[in-house]
């Protein structure tokens, strides 16, 4: 099934339909090709486990998803895009300060390419820093930074999948985080890219075709219509992004050490942070959080 949906994607370029192909074969082989049984397995087995088993990620992502739209309503993220142009004065600064934005907002990689993004962008564009350039900064610091903190969506996903592994899902994902080479080496990467003020390859033609000719995307695409913009509170104040953003990282720990049974006397990690911590159920706690 991997291997028919790899080529698939490859020859299409779609992906979507090609991973449903791979889902399908794969249902196929281990009902003996049964047409009835394979739909019954690929639905029942498939879909359904999955998605009830995930339920909480879900639910947190959604409310996520509303909190970023509340924030660029209130005005907070365009208050901190006004804050930053007016205060980062240096290319240089520009790309530190959108480095180090993405690495405090660690609770979940969309939200974070949601909010840095729309920050950072006129931040940016006033620097003539490439597109290319914002989107892979941002990129390569969400999912990095979301999958080495343990208050985030990436440790709720891994905490689904440690059954019968002797440790609960947030201390297995505690430990595994000095063997997460890929988190680890970016951010050196990052930030060697950034001091050593160093491109290579199709992004050295990005940045200089945004430096020498003030060309931001290089390959003629307009830029996309900012609806984040849109019918926003023009009074928005940085503490309208600060202040929401350090209450749902406050009360997302409180709802960890909630399900950890810290506020249970009967439980194991009662009155006790570091056991309710270790002990806690990440899907439940952060949807509790946010």
């Amino acid at each position: 099934p991997p291997v028919v949906a790899i080529c698939l994607a490859l020859i299409t370029k779609e992906v979507y339909s090609s991973l449903f192909i791979g889902i399908v074969v794969g249902g196929l082989l281990s009902t003996g090709f049964n047409p009835i049984h394979t739909v019954d397995t690929v639905v029942s087995d498939g879909f359904i486990s999955a998605v009830s088993g995930s339920a909480g990620i879900f639910a947190f992502l959604v409310i996520l998803g509303i909190i970023v739209a509340l924030l660029n309503k209130a005005g907070g993220s365009q208050a901190f895009g006004r804050w930053a142009q007016k205060n980062v004065k240096t290319k240089l600064g520009a790309i530190i300060a959108t480095f180090v934005l993405g690495v405090l907002i660690f609770i979940d990689d969309y939200f974070n390419c949601l909010t840095v993004g729309s920050v950072m962008r006129p931040v940016t564009d006033s620097h003539k820093i490439s597109r290319a350039k914002l989107a892979f900064l941002i990129d390569a610091t969400a999912a990095p930074i979301c999958m080495i903190a343990p208050v985030s969506s990436w440790a709720a996903a891994v905490s689904e999948f440690t059954e019968g592994t002797g440790f609960s899902g947030i201390e297995l994902f505690i430990r595994a985080i000095p063997y997460n080479f890929y988190s680890l080496l970016m951010f050196v990467f990052i930030i060697a890219i950034i001091l050593m003020k160093f491109d290579y390859g199709p992004m050295q033609t990005h940045e200089l075709n945004a430096v020498n000719k003030g060309d931001l995307f290089t390959s003629k695409v307009e830029a996309m219509k900012d609806d984040l913009n849109k019918d926003t509170n023009p009074h928005g104040k940085v503490l309208d992004l600060v202040l929401p953003i350090i209450v749902l990282i406050a009360s997302c720990v409180f709802g960890m050490i909630y399900s950890g049974g810290f506020f249970n006397a009967e439980a194991e990690g009662y009155n006790n942070f570091i056991t309710a911590f270790s002990n806690s159920d990440a899907s439940v706690g952060l949807v509790i959080g946010s």
